[in-house]
C-alpha cells in the first residue's frame, strides 16, 4: 500500500515537473508577443482598473479637504437621490433612444458596405474608397463638429438648398425636432467605414471555392451574397452586437458635447455629458460617480444578457463565452 502511495506521488511530481516544462516552452516560444502585450497591459491597468478605486465616492459624501477614505459613509442615499431626480429620468431616456437609433441605423451600414464593396472587382477603386471612408474615423469630433456647424448653419450649403428650392432656412442644430437625426447621421458617416474592416477581413477568409461553385450553379452576386456570404459572417455580427450592448449608455460624450447646447437639452442630454456637468462644472462628485456607476452596472447586465440569447439562438459558436 505504501509502494502504491509513494509511486503515485512520484507519477504526480513528474506530471507537475512536466506540465512546468511544457508551460516555460511556451513562454520561450511565445516571449516576443508577451513582451508586446506589456504595454496594453499596462494602460488597462493603470487607466482602467486603478481608477476603480474611486467608486467609492458613490457611497460617500465625499469632501475634497477630508479624502476619499476620511469623507463620511452613506451608503445608498446618493443613489436614492439620483432615482427620485426627475431630470435623470430624462437624461437616461435621451441616452436609450439615440444609443438604440445609433444602433438600428448605425450597426448594420458597415456589414452593407462590406458585403456591397467586396464585390467591386476593380482592386484600386476599392482601395481608393477603403482609404476615403477611413479617414472620417482620424478626424476630431471637435474638427467634425465645426464642419457640421457650417453645414447646418442658417448660411451654409444645407438651408443655401433650401431657400434655392423657396424654403425658409433651419437652424437645424438648435432644433430638438431635427438634432437627434442629425446625431445619427453624423455619427454613421464618421465611423462606418473603419467599422468595416472587420467584416472585410471576415469575407476575405471566406473559402473561394464556394463562391466558384454558387457560380457554376448560376448564382449571380446577390444570390452569392445573401447564400454565402451573409451566413459566413453571421458569428462575426453575433459577436459585434454583443460588444455594441457595452455601449448602449454610451451615446458619443465627444460628439454631442461638441455638438449640443442648451436649446436642444431636452433631447440631447445623455448620462455622460450629465455627469460631466455634475461632476467638473459643479464638482458634485459622489453624485456624478453614482450615475457613472449605475450606466456601467447596466451595460454590464446588457452584454451578459445578449450573449445568452445569442447563445440560446445561435449557438455558442456564436457568443463570446
Amino acid at each position: 500500500m505504501n509502494d502504491t502511495v509513494i509511486t503515485a506521488k512520484a507519477d504526480l511530481v513528474l506530471t507537475r515537473a512536466k506540465l512546468r516544462k511544457e508551460r516555460w516552452k511556451k513562454y520561450k516560444q511565445y516571449r516576443a508577443l508577451l513582451i508586446m502585450m506589456i504595454p496594453a497591459m499596462l494602460y488597462y491597468l493603470v487607466f482602467h482598473y486603478l481608477p476603480m478605486y474611486g467608486v467609492l465616492l458613490a457611497f460617500k459624501d465625499f469632501k475634497i479637504l477630508q479624502g476619499v477614505w476620511n469623507s463620511p459613509w452613506v451608503g445608498l442615499d446618493i443613489f436614492e437621490k439620483i432615482f427620485h431626480d426627475e431630470y435623470f429620468f430624462t437624461v437616461l431616456k435621451n441616452t436609450m433612444i439615440i444609443s438604440l437609433y445609433k444602433l438600428l441605423f448605425g450597426f448594420p451600414v458597415p456589414i452593407i458596405f462590406a458585403l456591397l464593396l467586396s464585390e467591386v472587382m476593380n482592386a484600386r477603386y476599392k482601395k481608393l474608397v477603403q482609404t476615403v471612408t477611413y479617414l472620417p474615423h482620424f478626424i476630431s469630433w471637435v474638427v467634425l463638429a465645426g464642419i457640421f456647424f457650417t453645414m447646418f448653419s442658417l448660411e451654409g450649403p444645407v438651408n443655401t438648398l433650401i431657400k434655392l428650392f423657396g424654403g425658409d432656412p433651419v437652424l437645424f442644430l438648435a432644433d430638438p425636432r431635427y438634432f437627434r437625426s442629425i446625431l445619427v447621421i453624423t455619427s454613421i458617416f464618421q465611423g462606418f467605414g473603419w467599422g468595416s474592416i472587420i467584416y472585410f477581413a471576415a469575407i476575405s477568409n471566406i473559402d473561394p471555392q464556394l463562391y466558384e461553385a454558387a457560380i457554376i450553379d448560376g448564382a449571380g452576386r446577390f444570390k452569392r451574397m445573401f447564400y454565402i456570404s451573409i451566413p459566413m459572417l453571421v458569428p462575426i455580427i453575433a459577436i459585434m452586437l454583443i460588444l455594441s450592448m457595452s455601449g448602449i449608455l454610451d451615446a458619443g460624450f465627444d460628439q454631442i458635447f461638441n455638438m449640443y447646447n442648451v436649446q436642444v437639452y431636452n433631447v440631447a442630454d445623455i448620462i455622460d455629458t450629465y455627469v460631466y456637468r455634475k461632476g467638473i462644472v459643479e464638482m458634485n462628485y459622489s453624485y456624478a460617480t453614482a450615475v457613472g456607476l449605475f450606466k456601467s452596472v447596466v451595460a454590464l447586465i446588457l452584454i451578459f444578457a445578449v450573449n445568452r440569447l445569442v447563445k440560446l439562438i445561435g449557438g455558442k459558436d456564436h457568443a463570446l463565452w
